[in-house]
C-alpha cells in the first residue's frame, strides 16, 4: 500500500522560493509521483509529475520554467522546487502515486489528471503574498 506525506509548505512573498517534499512509502520503481494543488474554491489540479523509473518529468504550462520536480531514491522522496512564486500559486499542495503503466504519457495526454493516483497525503499549505 502506498502512502504519501507532504512537507515544506509555508508563506513567502511573490518572487520567492519554496521546496516541498513528498515521502512516498510503498512506491515501486516504475511509478509516477505527482504533485497537485487545490486553491480555495477551486478544483484540485495537477502541477508536475515524475516517472521514478527513468526520471521523465511533466509540468503543466502554468509552472513550466518556475517549478522543478526531482527525486532522491535513497530517501524515497520526491521534491518540488518552486521558484518565482506568484500569488496564484497559493494553494494546498498534495502528492500522490500512480502505478499505472505509462503514467507519464497519461500525464501529458491528460494534463496530469488525478485519475489513477492513490496514497494521497494530507497536503501542505503554500501561501504567496503580493
Amino acid at each position: 500500500q502506498v502512502q504519501a506525506v507532504e512537507s515544506g509548505g509555508g508563506s513567502v512573498q511573490a518572487g520567492g522560493s519554496l521546496t516541498l517534499s513528498c515521502a512516498a512509502s510503498g512506491r515501486g520503481y516504475n511509478d509516477c509521483v505527482g504533485w497537485f494543488r487545490q486553491a480555495p474554491g477551486k478544483e484540485r489540479e495537477g502541477v508536475a509529475a515524475v516517472y521514478t523509473g527513468g526520471g521523465t518529468t511533466y509540468y503543466v504550462d502554468s509552472v513550466k520554467g518556475r517549478f522543478n520536480i526531482s527525486q532522491d531514491d535513497a530517501k524515497n522522496t520526491v521534491y518540488l522546487q518552486m521558484n518565482n512564486l506568484k500569488p496564484e500559486d497559493t494553494a494546498t499542495y498534495y502528492c500522490a502515486i500512480s502505478r499505472r503503466v505509462g503514467c507519464i504519457v497519461v500525464a501529458r495526454m491528460s494534463e496530469l489528471a488525478e485519475d489513477g493516483y492513490t496514497g494521497w497525503g494530507q497536503g501542505t499549505q503554500v501561501t504567496v503574498s503580493s
